[in-house]
């Protein structure tokens, strides 16, 4: 089973959703697929949802599933790799109205960039992106780690050292133009 995750947020995923939708569509999804699609305006056609769970319904839906398609949530993206489940990450972005800024951008480039789940942009590239799971075409790191703050540290870090090098530019093109 695939357990789809887009998170409480005021803003919908619908792109997500409806990716996941037409995924069906094409024959790339046959089996069995839980969403809980929280605000989306998008009403799936190929798949059982809901819009909210609880927490104990979520853990459940983590358990069952093989693969979890997820927004770049911490919290979920963590509990997905502590029950040792193949994860793919779909971050929400500023640009179509999904979240306020694009932090979930990095939180997926730091999963992905260290081995632990594999991030999804666009969506032209979600189904090649299951299908290289099903096959175990990737290898993904097992989470292992014992300290629960150690990827909230390491997603932070990776921020700061992006938003630093990214003032740190802005500040010598100023330092440039007064001159």
């Amino acid at each position: 089973m695939i357990f789809v995750v887009t998170g409480s947020r005021q803003y919908p995923f619908d792109r997500l959703i409806e990716g996941i939708d037409q995924l069906f569509a094409e024959k790339v999804i046959a089996e069995p697929v839980f969403a809980q699609i929280g605000n989306a305006r998008y009403v799936p056609r190929h798949f059982s949802f809901t819009n909210f769970i609880t927490q104990q319904e979520f853990l459940e839906k983590i358990n069952e599933a093989d693969l979890v398609i997820t927004h770049a949530a911490s919290g979920t993206v963590m509990k997905a790799l502590r029950a040792d489940k193949k994860v793919i990450v779909v971050p929400r972005q500023r640009k179509y109205g999904e979240h306020i800024d694009d932090h979930q951008i990095q939180a997926a480039r730091a999963y992905s960039d260290h081995g632990y789940a594999l991030a999804v942009f666009d969506m032209v590239n979600l189904g090649e992106t299951i299908n290289k799971i099903k096959e175990g075409n990737i290898e993904l790191r097992r989470w292992e780690n014992k300290d629960p703050l150690s990827i909230a540290n390491l997603i932070d870090g990776f921020i700061a050292q992006t938003w630093d090098e990214k003032n740190s530019n802005k500040a010598s093109l100023k330092r440039g133009a007064k001159k």
